[in-house]
């Protein structure tokens, strides 16, 4: 069994990879756009002008995978009740990609250590997505 993340950012999907591309390593793996799709969209489904947004991306962020799309295009993406956890190996590279993340987003937890790691912080990048960083013991 496998659960991955899939995320709607709907409109903001193109954006959304090449930050996090910048950020986290993203790398794409597959992206199809509404025009490409071998079936029509239902009615109504896309908005007008939406041809060249995302109907469906794969992410490849370390060993995991998380998926996207611009959805309905209508700029109201909500992400909330989860964050993505992102493990790496020491305080450096931490912080290295907390501050990428947190790049026009906002922290909520400043990453320090804490009694089950020695570098863990919280924040919400500007997509609204949130994030936690550990390092891993």
């Amino acid at each position: 069994m496998l659960v991955q993340p899939y995320l709607m950012f709907d409109g903001r999907c193109e954006e959304a990879i090449e930050f996090y591309r910048r950020a986290v390593g993203a790398e794409t793996t597959m992206l199809m756009r509404f025009k490409d799709s071998p079936e029509p969209a239902p009615p109504g489904m896309v908005p007008p002008g939406s041809e060249n947004k995302v109907m469906h991306a794969a992410m490849k962020i370390g060993d995991s995978t998380v998926m996207a799309t611009d959805g309905g295009c209508q700029q109201k993406a909500a992400f909330e009740g989860f964050s993505l956890t992102l493990t790496v190996p020491n305080e450096a590279e931490a912080d290295r990609r907390f501050n990428a993340l947190a790049e026009g987003g906002q922290v909520r937890m400043p990453l320090a250590k804490t009694f089950f790691s020695p570098r863990f912080g919280m924040l919400q990048d500007k997509f609204g997505v949130g994030w936690m960083v550990i390092v891993a013991h």
